[in-house]
C-alpha cells in the first residue's frame, strides 16, 4: 500500500493537479478579496466623470505624476492612493506643488469643487484606495472627551495637545489644525499625507475619527479656560514668557523700590 501511494504521488499528473488546485484557490481568494476591497473603499463613478477627470489630470498633473499616474522623477505614483488623497491634496491647495522642499505648504485652492471631484474620480478608477469619507462621520456630534483622549495619544506629539501645530526635523512641521474642515481632517487620518502616519479603520474606527473631529471643533469654538493662550504652544512658551516678562517685571519693581528708598 505504501509503495503504491508513493508511486501515485510522484506521477506528473498528480503534481499538475495539485498545482492547478493551488492556483485556483489562491487566484479565487485574491479575486474575492479584491472585490471586497473595491466595494468597501472605491466609490462608483460614471465613465463620463472618469473621462473628464483624466482630461484635467493630463492638463495639470501628468507633467509630474506621469501620463498614467505611474510616477516620474518629479512626482510619486498615484495608483492606489484613492479619491481621498486627491481631495485632500488639491482641496487644501497643496497640489499642484509650486516647488520642491521639505513638505508642501497649504495655499490657495486652484480648482473648483467639481474639478477636484472629477480628478478624484479618475485617480480612484486606477486602483482601490481610500474613498472620500461619508458625511455622517464629518458631523461634530461625537464624544469630544473621547476624541480628546485619542488625539492626545495619537496626534499631540506632533500637532500639540490642542492642534496648534509644531516643528519637526529637517524643516518639516506639523501644521496647525485650527479652522481645518472636518473632511480634510478625516482624509488626513486615512491617507497619512507627507510626514503623517496612516490611521486606518483598524487603528481608529470611523467613530473614533468622528470623535477626534468633534474634539477639534470644540477647541475651535471654545477659548482657553486658563487665560491668554500664548499661541497654545505649551509649557516651553509659557515658561519663557514667565522668565522674560514675569521675572523681568519683578526685577524692575525691585530696582524702582531701591532707587526710591535712596
Amino acid at each position: 500500500m505504501r509503495k503504491s501511494f508513493n508511486g501515485s504521488r510522484r506521477k506528473p499528473l498528480a503534481a499538475t493537479i495539485v498545482i492547478a488546485a493551488g492556483l485556483l484557490f489562491s487566484g479565487g481568494g485574491y479575486a474575492v478579496a479584491t472585490n471586497v476591497v473595491e466595494s468597501s473603499v472605491a466609490p462608483e463613478y460614471t465613465a463620463e466623470q472618469i473621462s473628464e477627470g483624466r482630461k484635467l489630470f493630463l492638463a495639470n498633473c501628468a507633467s509630474c505624476h506621469g501620463l498614467n499616474a505611474e510616477s516620474t522623477a518629479a512626482g510619486p505614483s498615484l495608483i492606489g492612493v484613492g479619491a481621498a488623497a486627491v481631495d485632500f491634496q488639491v482641496g487644501t491647495g497643496r497640489m499642484p506643488g509650486q516647488g520642491s522642499g521639505p513638505q508642501l505648504p497649504k495655499k490657495k485652492v486652484q480648482f473648483t469643487e467639481d474639478q477636484i471631484s472629477l480628478m478624484a474620480a479618475y485617480v480612484a478608477s486606477l486602483a482601490p484606495g481610500p474613498a472620500i469619507p461619508e458625511a455622517q462621520y464629518l458631523e461634530a456630534t461625537g464624544d469630544a472627551s473621547h476624541g480628546g483622549e485619542l488625539f492626545r495619544i495619537n496626534c499631540a506629539m506632533c500637532h500639540n495637545a490642542v492642534g496648534a501645530g509644531g516643528a519637526l526635523t529637517e524643516g518639516k512641521y506639523a501644521p496647525s489644525l485650527e479652522g481645518s474642515s472636518a473632511k480634510h481632517i478625516y482624509e488626513a487620518m486615512v491617507i497619512g499625507p507627507q510626514n503623517m502616519p496612516v490611521f486606518n479603520d483598524a487603528n481608529l474606527t470611523p467613530e473614533d475619527k468622528q470623535d477626534i473631529i468633534t474634539y477639534l471643533a470644540y477647541i475651535d469654538e471654545n477659548g482657553s479656560a486658563g487665560g491668554y493662550e500664548l499661541g497654545s504652544l505649551g509649557p516651553v512658551a509659557e515658561g519663557l514668557f514667565v522668565w522674560i516678562f514675569g521675572l523681568g517685571l519683578i526685577i524692575a519693581i525691585t530696582v524702582w523700590l531701591g532707587a526710591k528708598s535712596n
